[in-house]
């Protein structure tokens, strides 16, 4: 892997550096009788978020006391900033960030990240990912690794491999630290086998469930864009997403978020349907969580 820490010279913070609230704290809003809730993340060993999803703008953050890494950057600054406010966090903290390809909704606000003086995250993606995005004047600091590569950010172990979709060179990732093991799956056009294989043994797995054929077939979209979202390196189907979970999802797998799903081709309803018959077929009894393009989720905690 090309390194530039050197360059950088990056200070990284510990999560164990945030203070641990014992109860939530409220506060008043400045000029108004409106409280609002400030939610903080705990001292969990291991914790996850969706930040958003959708085909406006993706990001998740996956911290642990030794590492924060933020999962692509697919809205503003200022709107990552203020959702990972929501949850106790902030840019200045994070130590990297994880690109899964260059799609816009993926990298949007990359980079004025990358310009920013006060973000010393260090930025992940693939050797061919890296000349494909805008940069502007930004002259970012990259890690660049080959599809399929294994490295370590601080206590986390992150393996990439190659997923089915029409960017240059796109990739999905799982997380093993402290015994838990989570994975990002999503702008994939179906599951091969080789990812069925990575996602074996996770105990939460953010998976695609972008569209549902019916709506996507009477939708809006022009035909050449509806061939090319049901096309094997398109996006994942609700069916697509019942058949893995029918045939596929490992039985040990505690959480389940569905997350990209299309603002006009679908519905978190027909989803969170479609998801509990096929895990009721099966006879798991998987937390299912449905990710939303306008709010972060729950903070999962192991």
């Amino acid at each position: 892997m090309e390194s530039c820490a050197a360059r950088r010279g990056a200070t990284h913070l510990a999560f164990g550096d945030f203070p641990r609230p014992t109860a939530a704290h409220f506060a008043r809003d400045s000029g108004s009788c409106r409280i609002r809730t400030v939610v903080f993340w705990d001292l969990a060993n291991v914790s996850f978020c969706v930040l958003a999803s959708g085909s406006s703008g993706n990001a998740a953050l996956l911290g642990t006391d030794q590492a924060r890494i933020l999962i692509d950057a697919g809205l503003s600054m200022k709107e990552l900033s203020r959702r990972l406010g929501r949850i106790g966090e902030e840019l200045e903290r994070l130590d990297a960030i994880l690109i899964t390809h260059e799609h816009a909704d993926h990298v949007a606000g990359l980079p004025v990240l990358a310009r920013n003086q006060k973000v010393r995250a260090r930025i992940y993606l693939t050797r061919l990912t890296a000349p494909a995005i805008d940069w502007g004047e930004a002259q970012p600091c990259l890690e660049t690794f080959q599809a399929g590569a294994q490295f370590r950010i601080g206590d986390i172990n992150v393996t990439s491999f190659s997923v089915p979709h029409d960017a240059v060179d796109p990739v999905a990732f799982c997380f093993e630290m402290r015994g838990v093991r989570i994975g990002v799956a999503t702008d994939l056009g179906y599951i091969p086998a080789s990812i069925k294989y990575h996602l074996r043994r996770t105990d939460l797995l953010l998976l695609e469930s972008n569209h549902d054929l019916d709506m996507l077939k009477v939708g809006p979209y022009p035909w050449a864009i509806k061939q090319r979202v049901m096309s094997r390196v398109g996006h994942l189907s609700n069916l697509g997403m019942s058949d893995y979970l029918i045939e596929d999802l490992d039985a040990a797998t505690d959480r389940l978020v569905l997350g990209h799903l299309s603002e006009h081709n679908n519905h978190p309803e027909i989803v969170r349907l479609v998801a509990t018959q096929a895990l009721e077929e099966r006879g798991l009894r998987t937390h299912l969580s449905i990710a939303s393009q306008r709010e972060a989720s729950e903070v999962f905690r192991f």
